[in-house]
């Protein structure tokens, strides 16, 4: 694995807009308001910027209409969608382009108006083994993996609940969070069951949300006002589409992606101070901490048990609150990288995990198809 991309590039500016319920608003508008934000941060216009990196789940053709939109004339650009997952993998193409000179600014963009919308339907390949039994997916495909892990490990719905309990822990830190106050583990048990294993409290929230992200060369990354944030290491991996073809329910594509990501930025699970995990639903949580090596195979369960990834735990796991208490306006991977940058800033408020300098973000696409694993770290780590 060649390190040549290590620091490399680096993020100057993060912003989200409208995270929660924005009624009246566009994913359009959404999305545009956090370019605007994280330009601001950058001390940059958007004048300024000649790369776009977007995915949505609105738009065919998502890049050239966020170009078109804002007024840009990028001279390099990707609307690649690979689900949730896509912005980690942005990242990595926006670290190559800025590295082969194709463009000089680059920005990473999604938005969604999912919840006061009512919903979005994503465009989607027929199902031809999982269509006759009419499953309601993404759930029913997550509650699949949730219950063979739970037959094969003996892993149990308390193990999956403390997932949920320790996102909105840190939940209750972040006064951006959508989600607050008090969630117990019998809270997640008795909640109403959407998909056995996996009940309400179980599963990402529904909200509206805008996240985007500036890069730049590491050679100019100093110029702007923000203290910049540079992407380690980056990989990808997917092993199949829907879930029917799932080699192993219990075992994801981040078990390629993670040691390449690892490789790259020449470091290992145990320099990583936090964990940004695509928790689309508590499943994911253990598996990722599995897969990417932070635990054994089948010890995802007992490992997350006692408080181990909340305020105060061994691990910060997703201090943003994540997917499940924080924001999850469809498409969340974006989301993990900005709240990486901001812890490795220094700048989380009362979540700010101490001396953090080397952070995971990992994003998830489809129903545990793709799977990008991205490691970034402040100055110190270079």
């Amino acid at each position: 694995m060649t390190k040549s991309l290590r620091g490399a590039a680096a993020c100057v500016g993060v912003g989200m807009a409208g995270c929660g319920e924005a009624p009246g608003r566009s994913a359009m508008e959404l999305l545009a308001e956090s370019v605007h934000i994280a330009l601001a941060e950058a001390g940059l216009r958007v004048a300024d910027v000649d790369g776009v990196f977007a995915a949505t789940a609105v738009h065919s053709m998502p890049a050239m209409s966020v170009a078109e939109y804002l007024g840009i004339k990028p001279t390099f650009s990707s609307g690649s969608n690979i689900g949730g997952s896509s912005f980690q993998a942005h990242a990595l193409n926006a670290a190559l382009a800025l590295e082969a000179g194709l463009c000089k600014v680059a920005i990473i963009a999604y938005g969604s108006n999912q919840r006061s919308a009512g919903g979005f339907t994503s465009i989607s390949e027929p199902m031809p083994y999982e269509a006759a039994f009419k499953p309601r997916n993404p759930v029913t495909a997550y509650a699949l993996a949730a219950a063979r892990h739970m037959h094969d490990y003996g892993t149990t719905r308390e193990h999956l609940a403390e997932v949920a309990v320790a996102a909105r822990q840190w939940a209750n830190l972040n006064p951006d969070a959508f989600a607050h106050g008090p969630l117990s583990v019998e809270d997640v048990l008795k909640a109403r069951m959407i998909n056995d294993p996996l009940s309400k409290l179980d599963c990402c929230l529904v909200t509206d949300g805008g996240a985007a992200m500036v890069m730049v060369r590491a050679d100019r990354a100093k110029d702007h006002p923000k203290a910049p944030v540079y992407l380690l290491g980056a990989a990808m991996a997917h092993h199949h589409r829907m879930i029917s073809a799932m080699p192993d329910l219990t075992v994801s594509a981040a078990t390629d992606s993670g040691p390449r990501a690892f490789e790259m930025a020449g470091v290992g699970q145990k320099d990583i101070d936090l964990l940004m995990l695509y928790d689309a639903f508590t499943i994911n949580t253990i598996l990722f901490l599995e897969d990417l090596g932070f635990c054994a195979k089948g010890e995802g369960g007992p490992f997350v048990a006692g408080g181990r990834i909340a305020p105060g735990g061994d691990l910060p796991v997703n201090t943003s609150g994540g997917g499940l208490s924080c924001v999850h306006p469809g498409m969340y991977g974006l989301y993990t990288m900005i709240e990486a940058v901001t812890q490795l800033r220094g700048q989380a408020g009362d979540r700010q995990v101490k001396d953090a300098q080397l952070a995971l973000a990992h994003g998830n696409g489809g129903v545990l198809s793709s799977q990008v694993t991205s490691i970034w770290g402040n100055e110190a780590t270079l």
